[in-house]
């Protein structure tokens, strides 16, 4: 059962004063439609687990690792038996880590790496899981930073490998795909560095040095997404580091992710987060700072 559910925003209690939550899940109980602030990575261990996201069913086998990013609507399907690891971590870990946020665009809106593809990475990623484990059932000694510096090493792997292998053009010749993939990486990563400043299409295309109409087709084969959703995207993750800050107003945090009045950034926040800027402020608020005697939001 969700702990604290409102509708279908689930407060996710961190105890012990972690950014973190960990779980070995043994219970025949499905998860309703629900989402939080809180990325979560979901490991079956015995049996399979069915996840739903945007009304894509996806099953995980043994092995199987799926990431889900915050704020992804998700329905989690438990069989009679069975055992999982489910772990749920706040963004604020990867807090002024530079190129670690801007990897979360590419696990929309979700990933998995399978077991049965026997990727060298993948042992890699489940010993990280093992040792968040142990770390946090024994509480040594600096575990919160051991716990904190696993999760970086995990999604440094992730993303390295996920992006590697996932990205490519279709359409483009095989002798041209490196190429392809290097411009517009190298794109995004101008994108993730000047989000909040005033970017066009054109300027982008020029950087790249192609035509805007040929290069907003290739960014798209390439990111699922256009140009203008990616960079919505960017924005409001930079946005989601701000709201973490009390001393910081919505509309100044509004106009330091580079949207130009309040309306444009409500809009896109509630689109891509389902909730609004202020709500997610709370929200993350009452996980970092809850009281058990309070009741829920």
């Amino acid at each position: 059962m969700i702990e604290n559910l409102n509708g279908t925003r689930e407060r996710v209690i961190h105890p012990d004063n972690l950014r973190m939550r960990f779980y070995i899940n043994e219970d025949a109980e499905d998860y309703p439609i629900h989402w939080h602030t809180d990325n979560e990575i979901i490991m079956p261990v015995e049996n399979i687990y069915t996840v739903i996201i945007d009304r894509t069913t996806y099953v995980l086998n043994p092995g199987d690792i799926m990431i889900i990013p915050s704020g992804e609507i998700h329905e989690l399907i438990a069989p009679p038996t069975g055992k999982r690891i489910i772990t749920l971590f706040d963004n604020s870990i990867f807090n002024d880590l530079y190129g670690i946020d801007s990897i979360k665009n590419y696990f929309y809106p979700c990933t998995i790496i399978r077991a049965e593809q026997s990727v060298p990475y993948h042992q890699q990623l489940v010993t990280i899981l093992e040792q968040i484990a142990d770390e946090y059932s024994k509480h040594n000694l600096l575990y919160e930073a051991s716990i904190y510096s696993l999760f970086i090493n995990f999604f440094v792997i992730a993303g390295r490998n996920c992006i590697k292998e996932e990205k490519s053009f279709p359409s483009i010749k095989s002798n041209k795909q490196h190429t392809y993939i290097e411009k517009v990486h190298s794109i995004c990563k101008y994108i993730d560095t000047h989000c909040t400043e005033d970017i066009s299409l054109d300027a982008l295309a020029a950087l790249a040095g192609f035509s805007k109409y040929h290069f907003s087709r290739l960014f798209h084969e390439f990111s699922g997404m256009s140009i203008y959703d990616y960079l919505m995207r960017r924005r409001i993750i930079y946005a989601e580091s701000l709201l973490c800050d009390p001393n910081l107003s919505i509309i100044e945090i509004a106009m330091q992710s580079g949207f130009n009045s309040m309306s444009s950034f409500n809009r896109n926040f509630r689109k891509i987060k389902k909730c609004t800027p202020k709500e997610y402020r709370q929200l993350y608020r009452t996980q970092m700072y809850h009281d058990p005697s309070q009741s829920q939001l």
